[in-house]
């Protein structure tokens, strides 16, 4: 489901099963991330589908990238895989005015 940065920031801060996930490249991740996301390329490509086999699927996956298109798709493929609830972050991190934060 495509989310407003509006929507997507307010379900995830109500959501205590929530997972964050930017499927960026490490360069992008590197130049900071919304707090609390964890990292899985979607360029990838079979690397990518095998972390996502490693998730839980009974969580709410919060996914982001730079413009909101990689993650479109990301949604996309874990809906194949039985993902019940993935969010897209509309815009992605081009018009995030949330928090961003240095990786650890």
């Amino acid at each position: 489901m495509n989310l407003s940065q509006e929507d997507w920031a307010s379900r995830l801060a109500e959501d205590a099963n929530a997972v964050i996930l930017d499927v960026r490249t490490e360069d992008e991740w590197q130049e900071g991330i919304i707090p609390g996301a964890v990292l899985n390329d979607i360029y990838k490509g079979q690397g990518f589908v095998y972390r996502l086999e490693e998730l839980d699927k009974s969580k709410n996956y919060y996914v982001y990238c730079k413009a909101g298109g990689r993650s479109a798709q990301a949604c996309s493929i874990m809906q194949q895989m039985g993902f019940e609830t993935t969010y897209n972050l509309e815009g992605g991190m081009m018009h995030w005015e949330g928090d961003v934060v240095a990786p650890d």
